[in-house]
């Protein structure tokens, strides 16, 4: 059985959307095929523009500086600072090291944790570790940020503070495309939702 099957999407550029349904339906997959992370076997996905599927290995990098991932299990590197986790996003563009600097800065600034800068990962709450993740994922600007269960792990009030924080880069014009199977989270807040189910996209409103 296909992980997905006649998947058919438009998601508009500043868009907001959950894509939600039961472990296993295939969110997290969905989410694989639109930064480049997996191929699809038939079909296409077309972002901008450009059907990224028929990408070679070589412009996949390209194709990840417009967009920004946050993982469900940060991949934050534990024994670097924050400040070092998310200026190494910056620095594989080849940026100045001023450059590096003040984007770095600017965005951990923006995220609450510009006072944590020197402070290593692994010493971090699990809120801030979401942060730092999510500071990384944007620090670049990109035009599509991916997030998946980006608050599985956090209490009501850090889901809170997360989910306010992503409306305001969605604000700034980025698409953010959101897996969740948090039923208290959809209900919240009044998004578009996409609902899979064994692979097929089962509502879409």
């Amino acid at each position: 059985m296909p992980a997905l099957a006649d998947v058919n999407l438009v998601i508009g550029k500043g868009e907001f959307v959950f894509l939600t349904g039961p472990s296993g339906a295939g969110k997290s997959t969905l989410l694989r095929l639109l930064f480049g992370a997996e191929k699809p076997s038939e079909g296409q996905i077309l972002i901008d523009g450009r059907n990224i599927s028929r990408l070679r290995s070589a412009h996949i990098p390209l194709l990840r500086r417009k967009i920004g991932v946050v993982f469900q299990d940060f991949k934050l590197l534990m024994n670097l600072t924050v400040f070092e986790n998310v200026a190494m996003a910056v620095e594989v563009l080849g940026e100045s090291r001023a450059m590096v600097q003040k984007k770095t800065w600017r965005v951990l600034k923006s995220v609450g944790l510009a006072h944590k800068m020197h402070a290593k990962a692994i010493l971090l709450s699990g809120g801030e570790q979401q942060r730092v993740a999510i500071a990384r994922a944007i620090v670049n600007e990109p035009d599509v940020l991916l997030a998946d269960e980006p608050t599985g792990n956090l209490d009501p009030d850090l889901t809170m503070e997360i989910m306010k924080f992503l409306q305001q880069v969605n604000a700034r014009g980025t698409t953010v495309i959101l897996a969740t199977h948090d039923p208290e989270l959809l209900s919240r807040f009044n998004k578009r939702q996409v609902v899979l189910e064994r692979g097929r996209v089962v509502a879409d409103n």
